[in-house]
């Protein structure tokens, strides 16, 4: 039996490994104490149970012990054989405990969709999994988990995951989804059926943003991430530009509809008949411009390998976001529609750069030929963008 202590500013962890039986439980308690007593003052107390092969009643005692000493007390990554135990003797009822996540493989499976903060890929006819990007907390995962289980609730067609998994080091989140494939996949399948794709991608963004968030939802305020997101690349960008885009951002009329924030086509599932979401990761609550623009950002002004992320040519993606984007604002005014596609256009430049908070890791080269496109894509075109921020008060909803 062997154990490990760690102190992270008051967040403490005792990580065990092997069996903690009658023959150890006293030596096992008494160094814990040991490392208790010389930690200072501790905020949280987690056991990582991992390595734990087996427990006695000796050993649950320990257990209890520490729930009673520690209000905060957590024991994590918990094998069935273990947790067993402990939900059998009541102990997950009175100690938050938290089963250890399986692992999954995901060598041979065909990679169906990109996304800001994962890959998604199939299991089988059944399942897909959303892979996060390296770096991403459980915390964050759970986060995804509440935001699509809120949206649903609201009305909107989303895939909720029944669980949590690794893959590696990563995080996972599957989902059942019977004969699913993206959107992206279904138009380059039968680009004879575009309009009728388009349409639907359209009815996606209106039915979302005709959805009035709670006050009291988790739903976060989208302008005030995009704020954070563009505070996160001032080490790429002079302090001009970054104020540039802060008053774009600023411009955008407040709102409370329903913003997915990075619906492109190969982000949109098509199960059936029926468009649903599986990335709310993003998510938020705003004004519908803000998601049109991140949307045309990546339909068309991508940075980057476009048939890799959106799965189509350039071209043909192209052709689904205009048609779309007339489907979404069908029966106004020709001129009205003008304004609006010049406003999108201008929404858009903001995402066209503050995906790099997305990662700290993009290439060199990457990086540079953002920081070369803002000159060509913003700084040249000021004046113009501060004349369409002007309108933005136009558009009411």
């Amino acid at each position: 039996m062997t154990i490990q202590f760690t102190n992270n500013n008051g967040d403490a962890t005792i990580t065990l490994c092997g069996r903690l039986d009658t023959s150890v439980s006293t030596e096992i308690k008494s160094e814990i104490d040991k490392n208790l007593a010389t930690a200072g003052n501790i905020n949280s107390l987690t056991m990582d149970a991992e390595g734990l092969e087996y427990i006695s009643s000796s050993g649950l005692r320990i257990l209890l012990v520490l729930a009673k000493s520690y209000k905060n007390f957590k024991v994590i990554n918990v094998n069935p054989d273990v947790y067993d135990v402990l939900n059998m003797t009541g102990f997950s009822k009175i100690i938050k405990v938290e089963r250890a996540l399986r692992q999954l493989s995901i060598d041979g499976c065909e990679q169906i969709g990109v996304g800001g903060v994962g890959t998604v890929y199939r299991l089988d006819g059944d399942t897909i999994i959303k892979v996060f990007r390296e770096g991403t907390t459980i915390d964050e995962v759970r986060k995804e988990i509440t935001m699509s289980k809120e949206a649903f609730v609201m009305g909107t067609p989303t895939a909720i995951s029944f669980d949590i998994v690794k893959v590696g080091s990563q995080y996972g989140l599957v989902y059942e989804l019977l004969n699913a494939e993206t959107l992206s996949s279904c138009i380059k399948r039968a680009p004879e059926r575009i309009e009728e794709f388009a349409r639907q991608y359209a009815n996606l963004f209106r039915q979302l943003h005709s959805i009035e968030v709670p006050a009291d939802s988790n739903v976060s305020d989208a302008i005030e991430h995009e704020r954070q997101q563009i505070l996160h690349i001032r080490r790429y960008f002079p302090q001009e530009s970054i104020d540039l885009l802060l008053q774009i951002l600023d411009a955008i009329p407040t709102s409370n509809r329903l913003l997915h924030l990075d619906l492109q086509v190969k982000n949109t599932m098509m199960q059936g008949d029926e468009l649903m979401l599986i990335d709310m990761g993003e998510m938020g609550y705003g004004h519908p411009v803000l998601d049109l623009g991140h949307a045309y950002s990546a339909m068309v002004l991508l940075i980057g390998d476009y048939d890799k992320t959106i799965g189509i040519p350039r071209e043909l993606g192209n052709k689904v976001w205009d048609l779309a984007i007339n489907y979404y604002f069908e029966g106004l005014p020709a001129d009205v529609i003008e304004q609006r596609k010049a406003q999108i256009d201008v929404v858009a430049r903001i995402r066209n750069f503050s995906w790099l908070a997305l990662s700290d890791s993009f290439p060199e080269s990457v990086i540079k030929q953002c920081q070369e496109l803002f000159d060509q894509r913003i700084t040249a075109r000021r004046d113009y963008i501060l004349d369409v921020c002007k309108t933005f008060k136009d558009w009411t909803l």
